[in-house]
C-alpha cells in the first residue's frame, strides 16, 4: 500500500475488514516473503510468520489481537504445527500497522472481531510455519550437500535420513533467510495434526498471573503526562462555554483543553489530579436536536415499523402472506431486545506523541490498521509517517474494532502539546456515557399452522437500529443492512436459518435513533436467536407438539443444525424427568443458530421458585466450529460467552432520557455475578471440512435457551428483555 498523501480514515478502511460486521471490504492474502526481500535492513526472518533465533527460540508473529479470547495461542499453534517446531520454545510478537503498511500488508488482515482471527486467517499462517519449514530444511541440505528430499523437520531438529546426521533451526536460520520461499507449499492432512486439536496451555497465562503484562493504562514512558476527557453526554451536542479557573489552579493540572467541538480534557501529571480537575470544570454543553430523546419515544418508532408498508428483504421464500392468510391457526408475537453496552473491564485508553514530523499511537486496539486510520487521520499526518504500537486488550467484545473514537481524542490532546507523551484514560462514567452500543430492536413474528400443527408459514418483521448504517453506511444498498439479518439467511452463508419453511418472509424496517451503534459481541445474532427460537418454542406449543421434535421436523435439509441440537438433546436426556435441585423442579428449554461460521445449540436447566426467582442450574451447548484448534479454549470461550449472553439477559439494558444514557456505572448496568453462573458442559463436534468461529457464536443461545426454560417452568413467555422487569410467579 502506498503512502496516502491525504489520509482518509473510511479510505483506509476500505481495504481492511470491518471489525464486526460479518463481511469484507477487501481482502489481501499475504505473501510469504523472505527476509532476503525486504532488503538489507530488514529484520533477520525466515519469512513474515517466522523468526528463528540463534538459540533456537522461536517467534511466530501475531497479525489479529489478544483480548482474552486466547487467538494469539490458536494462531501459535496453527503455524508452529506446520514449522515443526519445540513448542517449548515458542514465543510471539506483534508486528505493527505501520511494519504491515510499509510492506505493502505483509501481514494481511489485522481485524479481530466477528470470530475471524482464525477462520479467515489459517491458510496463509499455516502457509508461512510451511514455507519457513521447508527453507531451514532446504539450508541444511545446502550445508550437508544433500537433497532436501532426503531430510525431515521434528521438534526444531533437522535430521539427515541416510546419514542421521542432525542440526537445529537456529542453526541454519541465518542460511534460510537468503533462500528463495518456495512456490508449492503443501499442507499438513489434518489426520497428521500434532499440535492442532490439542488443547495446550495458553502462551500469555504466565505474564497474566504474575503481573507482567502490560496493559494500556499501565503504560509509561519517559516524560508522559495525563490525561482526562469528558465530551457531551448528548450524542450530537457540543461545547456551549467553560469555565476553567478553578481546575487550572488545583495540583498538578498542567493544561485545560477543548477537544474538537464536543468534549473537554484536563492534562495534568497523574491521571487522578487531571480526574478531580476535570470534575472540577464548569461545562455548559450545547445539547443539541437529541436534547428531549428518549427510549420511550424510540420505542414508539420501532412499534411503527414492525407494521410499515415498506421493508428491507433479508430472506424470502414461496408466499408468507397466503400462507398465514390460509393458516388453520395463527401465532403472532413481538419480542424486544434493547441497547447494551460493551462494558470492557479495561475502560478506553491510548497514549500518543505527536510532533510536527511523526505521530505515534500505544493502545489496546482489535483493529491496528483502523487505528493507524484514525492516528493519521487525527495527526493531520500520512499514515507512513504514523504508527500504531498494539497492546494485549483488556476486553474488547467489538467496542475497540470499527470505531477508534478514543484514539482520534488521545491525537487531538497530543497534537496541542507537541512532543510530550499524553495517556488519555477514560473515566468508568465516560466509557459507559461514550459507548457504541448494541442496537435496538423489536420484531413481530407471525406464524401459520395447518391441521396436523404442521408449520406453513412464517414473517418476521424486525423494526429497529442498523449497525452497518451507522459505522459503514456506504454498505447499504437500497436500504438493506445485510448484517441485520444474521442467523436469518437463506442457506449457504455464514449465518443461515436452520429450518425448512416452505413459506418464509424475514424483513427489516430500519428506524435509527441518535444513540451510535457498535458491533457488540455475537452482534445480531443475539437478538435475532432469541426471536426465532422463542417463537419457534411458541408454534411448538400452540401445535401441541415437544419442542425438540417441533424443531427436528423443519431441520432435514440443515444436517449441521441438526447434529448440534441432537447433541445436547443426547446428552440431557431430553424428554426423561430432571432431577429436582434443593427442593425445587428443574425445567428445560432449547435453542440452536449458526452464525460467524459455526453451529451451536444449548439446552439450559431452570428452576423458578414460588416467589419468581429464578436459578440457571446447568447449560450444556454443542458447538462444531469445523476444525477445533484448541478445545480447552473452545470450552472456555463458549462458558465466557454465556457470562456475557446471560448478564445482557438477566440484568443489563441501556436506556436514554433527556438524550444521554442513564446507566453510567455497573451499579445501574449489573452484570451476572459468581453465584448466578450455571455450570457450563461444552460438546465439541469436530466434523471438519470448515473453519468456524469460536468466540462470538454460542453467547447467543444462552438467553433463548433460558427463556424457553423458564416458560417451561411458569407457563410464562417473556419477550421483552432483561428479566430483571418480568414478573416470574407461575401463571
Amino acid at each position: 500500500m502506498n503512502a496516502i498523501t491525504h489520509p482518509s480514515r473510511r479510505g483506509l478502511l476500505a481495504t481492511v475488514s470491518s471489525a464486526l460486521g460479518a463481511f469484507t471490504f477487501g481482502f489481501h492474502a499475504p505473501l510469504v516473503k523472505s527476509a532476503a526481500a525486504q532488503g538489507s535492513n530488514a529484520v533477520p526472518e525466515i519469512n513474515v510468520w517466522v523468526v528463528v533465533r540463534p538459540d533456537d527460540t522461536v517467534v511466530i508473529r501475531i497479525a489479529r489481537s489478544e483480548m482474552g479470547q486466547g487467538t494469539l495461542t490458536g494462531l501459535a499453534q496453527l503455524v508452529a504445527e506446520e514449522l515443526e517446531c519445540d513448542w517449548s520454545k515458542v514465543t510471539t510478537e506483534y508486528p505493527t500497522p505501520g511494519q504491515n503498511l510499509a510492506r505493502n500488508r505483509a501481514w494481511g488482515n489485522m481485524s479481530t472481531g466477528g470470530s475471524r482471527g482464525i477462520r479467515d486467517s489459517h491458510d496463509y499462517v499455516r502457509k508461512g510455519g510451511a514455507a519457513a519449514r521447508i527453507m531451514l530444511v532446504q539450508a541444511a541440505a545446502n550445508g550437508w550437500g544433500v537433497a532436501a528430499s532426503e531430510c525431515s523437520a521434528a521438534n526444531s531438529i533437522i535430521t539427515h535420513g541416510p546419514s542421521g546426521r542432525s542440526t537445529s533451526f537456529g542453526k541454519v536460520a541465518e542460511a534460510a533467510t537468503r533462500l528463495t520461499p518456495p512456490a508449492d507449499i503443501p499442507l499438513k492432512d489434518p489426520k497428521n495434526w500434532k499440535l492442532v486439536g490439542k488443547s495446550i496451555p495458553r502462551l500469555d497465562t504466565a505474564q497474566k498471573l504474575n503481573g507482567s503484562q502490560i496493559y494500556g493504562m499501565d503504560l509509561r514512558l519517559p516524560g508522559m503526562l495525563n490525561a482526562a476527557i469528558h465530551a457531551c453526554p448528548v450524542f450530537g451536542g457540543k461545547i456551549g462555554a467553560i469555565d476553567s479557573k478553578a481546575a487550572e489552579a488545583m495540583p498538578g493540572v498542567k493544561h485545560v483543553l477543548r477537544v474538537s467541538d464536543n468534549a473537554v480534557a484536563v492534562v495534568a501529571d497523574t491521571w487522578w489530579r487531571a480526574k478531580t480537575a476535570l470534575d472540577a470544570v464548569k461545562i455548559t454543553w450545547a445539547e443539541g436536536a437529541n436534547a428531549n430523546a428518549s427510549s420511550a419515544a424510540f420505542a414508539e418508532v420501532m412499534k411503527a415499523g414492525l407494521d410499515a408498508p415498506e421493508a428491507a428483504i433479508g430472506n424470502r421464500n414461496g408466499d408468507a402472506r397466503a400462507a398465514l392468510a390460509g393458516a388453520a391457526k395463527r401465532v403472532e408475537a413481538v419480542y424486544g431486545y434493547p441497547h447494551q453496552n460493551h462494558a470492557c473491564m479495561e475502560t478506553m485508553n491510548a497514549t500518543a506523541l505527536w510532533t510536527p514530523e511523526r505521530c505515534e499511537v500505544w493502545t489496546p486496539t482489535q483493529n491496528g490498521e483502523a487505528a493507524l486510520a484514525a492516528t493519521a487521520e487525527a495527526a493531520g499526518l500520512p499514515p507512513a509517517r504514523c504508527e500504531v504500537h498494539k497492546i494485549h486488550l483488556g476486553g474488547g467484545f467489538g467496542r475497540r474494532g470499527a470505531v477508534h473514537d478514543w484514539v482520534r481524542q488521545a491525537v487531538a490532546i497530543a497534537k496541542q502539546i507537541p512532543g510530550t507523551p499524553i495517556k488519555m484514560i477514560w473515566s468508568r462514567e465516560e466509557d459507559m456515557l461514550q459507548g457504541r452500543f448494541h442496537p435496538v430492536t423489536m420484531c413481530k413474528l407471525q406464524g401459520g399452522l395447518d391441521a396436523q400443527g404442521n408449520l406453513t408459514g412464517l414473517h418476521m418483521r424486525i423494526s429497529g437500529q442498523s449497525i452497518v448504517a451507522g459505522i459503514f453506511p456506504q454498505n447499504i444498498r437500497d436500504g438493506r443492512d445485510p448484517v441485520a439479518f444474521q442467523g436469518l439467511n437463506a442457506s449457504g452463508g455464514e449465518a443461515d436459518i436452520g429450518y425448512s419453511i416452505p413459506n418464509l418472509l424475514i424483513d427489516h424496517a430500519m428506524r435509527n435513533p441518535h444513540v451510535p451503534p457498535g458491533f457488540w459481541r455475537g452482534v445480531n445474532l443475539n437478538q435475532n436467536a432469541i426471536y426465532l427460537e422463542c417463537f419457534m418454542d411458541e408454534l411448538a406449543h400452540a401445535a401441541g407438539k415437544d419442542p425438540l421434535a417441533f424443531r427436528r421436523a423443519l431441520m432435514g435439509n440443515h444436517p449441521r443444525h441438526l447434529a448440534v441440537l441432537n447433541a445436547v438433546a443426547e446428552k440431557v436426556s431430553w424428554g426423561s424427568p430432571t432431577a429436582p435441585v434443593n427442593g425445587q423442579a428443574v425445567f428445560r428449554g432449547l435453542a440452536q443458530t449458526h452464525g460467524f461460521g459455526s453451529y451451536v445449540a444449548a439446552c439450559a436447566e431452570v428452576s423458578v421458585s414460588d416467589k419468581g426467582e429464578l436459578k440457571v442450574h446447568r447449560i450444556v451447548a454443542a458447538t462444531d466450529c469445523g476444525h477445533a484448534v484448541n478445545p480447552q479454549q473452545i470450552a472456555m470461550q463458549v462458558e465466557g460467552s454465556f457470562v456475557y449472553g446471560l448478564s445482557a439477559a438477566l440484568h443489563s439494558e441501556c436506556t436514554v432520557k433527556n438524550g444521554r444514557i442513564e446507566q453510567e456505572n455497573f451499579d445501574t448496568y449489573q452484570v451476572l455475578r459468581m453465584d448466578e453462573m450455571p455450570k457450563v458442559e461444552t460438546i465439541i463436534l469436530q466434523s471438519g471440512g470448515f473453519w468456524g468461529g469460536v468466540g462470538e457464536p454460542t453467547i447467543a443461545v444462552a438467553a433463548p435457551a433460558v427463556l424457553n426454560a423458564i416458560f417451561a417452568a411458569t407457563g410464562k413467555r417473556v419477550r421483552h428483555l432483561p428479566l430483571k422487569h418480568a414478573d416470574l410467579r407461575r401463571a
